[in-house]
């Protein structure tokens, strides 16, 4: 009978290890829970959520206690993103709570461009556990995405400790880990930022663009998004607006347009096709432009207009880019 009971309780050992082998999990050091950057981010953070959820009477005092269940997350993606999910307005039981979470992170995953889940520092267990590190990841990237000019704490890191089961034990390691990144401006964060995987600084030489596109595809659309925010700050009082960066930027008109109303001057309607109709009518109003930048100093290397016209995505993102590097103080 003992035997049999040791016996049980071995191979319920042996259960419970396999199932959490692979597992890794990101703890903060105690010494980093009183870091006064990472408070201020926090406070930050709860600032912003209770600021945007105000008409909501909705107040957020803890990251850690107030967000787990989904109810803020799901007011957060109505306010910010107009996302409507059809979800109860309270998940009482653990269950419900869970599949609330899933169904708002889904749509979360999406608008952040996060779909590689390998690179997202965050899901529905760690939110729902109350985990402080992936909370505060999932709003970073919530705030760079739909507020990309709130500025936040820059350089905020801290120190976890990584912990994987194996079968032969538990490993584990110390290591920093960013939760923003240093300021430069408040959209131009992403160029700059040092997110403890890469880094688009000019001091290597290569292009920042080139760059860009060679990380997740989240930061590439949160980069799109804040340049797309500094172009429609510019076009508001124009009356236009640009959804689409690499669609309507190909026929030259509202790139010859945005020039004009950065440098403050304005192109005769007889220089260029307000309606052009064919490729070559687009093509002859993207080198324009691309001549009237390089005659104002913002030169764009290894920018071919047929690349624009063609709706190329790094070439429309570098001649922005060059003006948003230019103008983004004024």
């Amino acid at each position: 009978m003992e035997g049999d009971i040791f016996d049980w309780q071995k191979e319920k050992d042996t259960m419970d290890i396999e199932s959490f082998q692979g597992d890794k999990r990101k703890v903060i050091q105690p010494t980093s829970l009183q870091d006064p950057k990472l408070e201020k981010l926090k406070e930050a953070l709860v600032v912003w959520i209770n600021r945007t959820l105000k008409p909501q009477h909705i107040v957020v005092l803890s990251l850690e206690e107030d967000l787990y269940d989904g109810l803020v997350l799901n007011h957060l993606l109505s306010r910010l993103a107009g996302v409507h999910l059809a979800l109860e307005e309270i998940a009482v039981t653990s269950a419900a709570q869970i599949h609330k979470l899933e169904v708002i992170l889904e749509e979360l995953d999406k608008r952040l461009g996060a779909t590689d889940s390998t690179l997202i520092k965050w899901n529905v267990k760690l939110i729902h556990s109350k985990d402080l590190l992936a909370t505060i990841h999932l709003l970073v990237a919530m705030v760079r995405c739909f507020q990309p000019d709130l500025n936040l704490p820059s350089n905020v890191k801290v120190e976890v400790v990584e912990v994987e089961v194996t079968r032969s034990g538990i490993n584990s390691d110390v290591k920093m880990e960013y939760l923003t990144e240093e300021r430069v401006t408040s959209s131009a964060a992403f160029f700059n930022r040092d997110a403890g995987t890469a880094s688009l600084n000019r001091s290597d030489g290569d292009d920042p663009i080139e760059q860009l596109l060679k990380l997740e595809t989240h930061k590439v659309n949160t980069v799109k998004k804040a340049i797309l925010h500094f172009v429609n700050q510019n076009m508001s009082t124009m009356g236009l607006q640009v959804a689409d960066m690499d669609k309507q930027f190909a026929d030259g008109v509202i790139l010859l347009v945005l020039i004009g109303q950065l440098e403050g001057f304005y192109v005769p309607l007889y220089d260029f096709n307000l309606n052009p109709v064919n490729h070559s009518e687009m093509l002859h109003n993207v080198t324009l432009a691309l001549d009237l930048l390089n005659d104002v100093g913002v030169p764009v290397s290894n920018v071919d207009p047929q690349n624009i016209v063609s709706q190329d995505a790094a070439a429309t993102l570098k001649v922005l880019y060059a003006l948003f590097t230019k103008h983004k103080g004024t």
